[in-house]
C-alpha cells in the first residue's frame, strides 16, 4: 500500500516507543476539525484520529505521552523527523491508536472511534 497522504503541517509531536524508535504525530486541519496523523520514522502514516479542534488534539497527544518536538531541545538535537512524501503503511499491530488499545481518551475530545 503506497497511497500518498498529503500533510502540510510541520509541527511534529513525538513519543519515544523504545530505543531508536519513535512514533510521530502531525495535526492537520480538515473541514470537520483536525486529523492527527501518526507517522513512523520512515514517513509511513499508520493511523489517524479526528478531533473537533487543535486544542483537543494537543490535549489528547499530551495525555498519551506525546510531546511537541520543537519544545524539546534535547530531542531536537538527537532525533530527525520523518519528512514528505508521506504514504500509508500499515502498522504490524493494526491501528494501534484509533482502535483504543494504546490510546487514553479524555471525555468528549475525540470525534471518531
Amino acid at each position: 500500500m503506497n497511497e500518498s497522504v498529503s500533510i502540510q503541517s510541520s509541527d511534529y509531536w513525538f513519543k519515544v516507543i523504545e530505543m531508536l524508535q519513535q512514533n510521530w504525530a502531525l495535526i492537520e486541519p480538515t473541514k470537520q476539525g483536525v486529523n492527527v496523523y501518526f507517522v513512523n520514522d520512515a514517513s509511513g502514516v499508520f493511523d489517524e484520529i479526528t478531533f473537533a479542534s487543535s486544542t483537543d488534539a494537543e490535549d489528547a497527544l499530551r495525555l498519551n505521552g506525546f510531546g511537541r518536538f520543537a519544545d524539546d531541545k534535547s530531542a531536537s538535537s538527537l532525533l530527525r523527523c520523518p519528512h514528505s512524501p508521506f504514504t500509508r503503511q500499515p502498522h504490524p499491530n493494526g491501528p494501534i491508536y484509533s482502535s483504543g488499545r494504546f490510546w487514553k481518551s479524555a471525555a468528549g475530545n475525540r470525534t471518531n472511534q
